[in-house]
Order: structure tokens, then C-alpha cells, then sequence
């Protein structure tokens, strides 16, 4: 069986008791952090360690996904985690690691290369962690930004409707989308177009997530599930979703 604990769904900033947007997929033996949004780690280390994940995969680099990503470094670097036998690979945009140095106001990621593998991410990325594939498709958010697949889960990250997430989805089990605004753009779905999704592509299961400030978790998933017209629900701090 594999799992996905939800770590925070909040946009674009954390909310009390609703951490920016984060997920732990444990699939056939892997254990990787999906998305570091600020407030994530303190959830991720309720249900494992650092030292015990195998990667984390980053959609993009909007600071609402990745804040945590510093928390982390400066746990690893620093803290007093049961150690790591090798640095942890993050899967990312490639820009990531000029993001940190400036963070660090260091010359370039270098300095990363003791605790974090950076590892850039492009479309059709194919990675294999354990017994599990991961899948990356390129998606449509104004900035380079992916989707993600692992064996029947598919997550949009954040994006507007676009064909490469359609094929990436099609008959997915667990279709993981976020519902940020209440009218069209081009960079989210709205929750009507997260429920039009799920139709067309087939998926056995909807879960709302990273609803926007203008709309509340429990409206996005009911305008959602009248488009889909299947189970919709929606992503619950701390809720473990099977797929």
C-alpha cells in the first residue's frame, strides 16, 4: 500500500494550524517530501526524519513551496537529526540553487553540496527511487514549473489547465490538484476546472488542495465536485491518503 500524508495546503502564505503546501509520499519502501512550503517540515517530522528520506521533490520555486527547504538545510547542516549517510538529493528547477545562495548571500550552491544534492528537474524526468517511479511533466504557471506522477498519484503542483498535465493524469487513482482562484488564470485552476480535470481524465478520486485566500477549502471542494461529479474531498493537514 502506498500513502500520502499531507503535510500543509495553505496559499500563498501559512495559515495557524495550515502550513504551506507539503506532502509525504511513501510508496514501495520511498519516503520523499513533495513540496517544502513554509511550516511543512514541523508535519513531515511528526512522521519521519530527514535523515530517513530518501528525496524531495520541488514543483517550483515559489517561496509557498519551498520555503522549508532553508529550515532543512539548517537542520542537516546544523541540528541534532540522526545524521544522513549522504546528502539529501533534491529534485528541482534548476534555479534553485542561485535561489539558496542568494538566500545564504554565498557565490553559488556549493556550499549546499555537504547536505543537499540539487538535482534539476526538466519534462518527461523520469526517476526511479526504490520500487517506485516518478514522473515529471512541465505544466503551464507562469514560471518553470511541474507536475508529478508516483505509480496511480499524480499532483499537479500549481498550474492552469495545459495537455501535458491531461496526459499526465489519465486514470489516476489519486488525483492530488490545487484550486487556488475563484476565476480563471493563467497559472491555477480554479476549483470548477480542478473538477473538470478529474472528469476528463478519468480519475477515481479527487482531493482538493492549496486553496487561495479568497475561497475556502470547503467551497473549492463542492464547486469541484459538481464539476467532477465523482469523490472529491479535501486535503486535511495530517490526513494519510492511500492509493
Amino acid at each position: 500500500m502506498s500513502t500520502l500524508t499531507v503535510l500543509g495546503t495553505a496559499a500563498p502564505y501559512p495559515q495557524p494550524d495550515r502550513p504551506c503546501s507539503g506532502y509525504l509520499l511513501r510508496a514501495r519502501g520511498a519516503e520523499v517530501w513533495v513540496d517544502a512550503g513554509p511550516g511543512s517540515l514541523a508535519e513531515l517530522l511528526r512522521h519521519t526524519t530527514l535523515a530517513r528520506l530518501d528525496a524531495v521533490w520541488l514543483s517550483h520555486l515559489h517561496l509557498d513551496h519551498i520555503g522549508d527547504l532553508l529550515n532543512a538545510h539548517y537542520a542537516l547542516a546544523y541540528g541534532e537529526l540522526p545524521p544522513r549517510p549522504a546528502p539529501l538529493p533534491v529534485y528541482a528547477p534548476a534555479a534553485l540553487a542561485d535561489r539558496m545562495a542568494g538566500f545564504f548571500a554565498q557565490p553559488d550552491g556549493a556550499f549546499l553540496a555537504d547536505v543537499l544534492d540539487l538535482r534539476p528537474l526538466h519534462d518527461g524526468h523520469e526517476l526511479r527511487i526504490r520500487d517506485v517511479l516518478l514522473t515529471t511533466r512541465a505544466v503551464e504557471h507562469g514560471t518553470e514549473a511541474y507536475a508529478l506522477r508516483a505509480g496511480s498519484l499524480v499532483y499537479s503542483g500549481d498550474c492552469a489547465p495545459c495537455p501535458a498535465l491531461d496526459d499526465l493524469a489519465t486514470n489516476a487513482d489519486l488525483l492530488l490538484c490545487e484550486a487556488n482562484d475563484p476565476h480563471p488564470t493563467p497559472v491555477h485552476h480554479t476549483p470548477t476546472q480542478a473538477g473538470e480535470l478529474a472528469r476528463r481524465t478519468h480519475a477515481n478520486r479527487l482531493v482538493v488542495t492549496h486553496v487561495g485566500p479568497l475561497l475556502t477549502p470547503e467551497a473549492a471542494t463542492s464547486q469541484a465536485s459538481k464539476a467532477f461529479g465523482g469523490l472529491t474531498t479535501t486535503a486535511e493537514v495530517g490526513a494519510t491518503l492511500t492509493f
